[in-house]
């Protein structure tokens, strides 16, 4: 038997393998170390070996520590069970069934193509369109999952409009003719054959024949330059505009949650942030930052141009054509709706120590936390629209560096004006006295100590 036959046997069963021999392995560590923390250690690699691997399923990974903790000593299961059922987990799960629910019913699709209908077809308006589904759906939904459902529908509108990508990079990359110039007749687009999760949104209907145009291969390079700057901007707009509106309620991304945990720890009779306040918070943040993210995204990706007043009868206008007619087919193949089921603390001590009001620190924190637009990795949205493969870290460092400038800018204007207002942040609240008491205790045992 040869070499390579024997490797293949062995990845075969490397993940059996990997799950055997793992916590031998990392015995060492629970002999070698002080007892608890070795065996702490032991968990928490043990842990990231799995889910690197995905030796278990993750979600059977993610439970070890309810029965590790307590045969290791580490903590009673008195202590470990009750982190897996906490409330803002419950939100943060609730939002999740949500989205599987409205996915399930195509309601995105229905909100999608409805305001698509309404905004027109014009590349600004389909981005001010999109944006305005993203965010409100993102209010409800994780933004997360409200991208990943975005997503789909947004490529195959683009495809509508401009055809199949592939073709589009490949006439970007044509080189300008020479002088003797021949026109060629060319499609304006074909669109791709294999059906997909994204073009749920058919292009059935009415059968309109490829037309064809005596356009230069420069011309067309530059139209197809033009198309490509425009798609990338409907892919950048979807991430910023669900991360923008996560923010308008609790439920709508994971920071406004860890807020919330981290006042019932810290600050436990602090009643300041519920639901209610911080939707009155943040909602005029969520009317007002889309709207200016518009026009940035617009304006830097080709969509804000005499087009959006005047009417005009070219290659552009035939496309917008077949794009509105597809959008307005596949909402009436909807139907009526039949069903739908109903389903930072570091920050906050600071703030203690100079007696300001912790909300001051930990408000603005938490809806940075969202208004990261630059890199892929800032945020979970920015992953999943730059993991398409049609974007370039260049092309969100551009557009999300003005959009993080406009968002330092909104949230300290709400901070400064009708925030203070409605958390009276000028001055020191009682429920953060208990804890600053504890602390002053503390710096004073220590102090005498030394």
């Amino acid at each position: 038997m040869n070499l390579s036959a024997v490797s293949k046997k062995l990845w075969c069963v490397h993940k059996l393998l990997i799950l055997l021999l793992t916590p031998l392995l990392l015995l060492p560590l629970v002999f070698t170390l002080p007892e608890k923390e070795g065996r702490c250690l032991y968990v928490v690699i043990l842990m990231a070996v799995y889910w690197c691997t995905e030796a278990l399923p993750l979600a059977v990974t993610a439970m070890l520590p309810v029965c590790l903790f307590p045969t290791l000593g580490i903590l009673p299961s008195k202590k470990v069970c009750p982190q897996y059922f906490l409330e803002t987990n419950f939100l943060f799960l609730s939002g999740l069934v949500m989205a599987s629910s409205i996915e399930e019913w195509g309601l995105h699709r229905r909100i999608a193509l409805k305001v698509l209908t309404i905004v027109g077809v014009k590349p600004a308006w389909l981005i001010l369109g999109m944006m305005l589904t993203s965010s409100f759906l993102s209010m409800w939904l994780s933004n997360t999952a409200t991208t990943a459902m975005m997503l789909p529908i947004a490529t195959a509108i683009l495809e509508s409009l401009f055809g199949d990508l592939e073709t589009l990079k490949e006439k970007c990359k044509e080189r300008q003719e020479p002088d003797n110039e021949v026109r060629l007749p060319v499609k304006l687009h074909s669109l791709p054959s294999e059906h997909t999760e994204k073009q749920m949104l058919s292009i059935e209907g009415p059968d309109v024949e490829e037309q064809s145009d005596q356009r230069s291969v420069e011309e067309i390079r530059t139209e197809s330059a033009y198309q490509m700057k425009v798609w990338k901007g409907f892919l950048i707009c979807i991430p910023y505009a669900a991360s923008i509106g996560g923010t308008a309620t609790l439920t709508g991304t994971a920071p406004n949650l860890i807020l919330i945990g981290q006042l019932k720890s810290y600050f436990p009779d602090c009643d300041a942030i519920n639901f209610g306040s911080w939707f009155a918070f943040a909602f005029p943040l969520h009317a007002d930052l889309p709207v200016v993210g518009w026009l940035w995204i617009a304006f830097l990706h080709g969509g804000l141009n005499t087009r959006l007043c005047f009417t005009r009868t070219d290659h552009r206008a035939a496309a917008e054509a077949r794009a509105r007619t597809m959008i307005e087919d596949d909402y009436k193949k909807l139907g009526p709706i039949k069903a739908y089921p109903q389903i930072t603390s570091s920050l906050s001590l600071q703030a203690i120590h100079v007696s300001i009001n912790p909300l001051y620190f930990m408000i603005p924190a938490t809806v940075g936390c969202s208004y990261a637009f630059m890199l892929p990795v800032s945020t979970p949205p920015n992953s999943i629209a730059f993991a398409s493969g049609h974007l370039m870290v260049k092309d969100m460092v551009k557009t999300g560096i003005v959009m993080n400038i406009l968002g330092i800018l909104c949230v300290s204007l709400a901070m400064n004006t009708w925030g203070v207002a409605m958390f009276d942040l000028n001055s020191y609240p009682e429920w953060a006295h208990p804890i600053n008491k504890t602390l002053s205790d503390v710096h004073l045992a220590l102090n005498a100590t030394l």
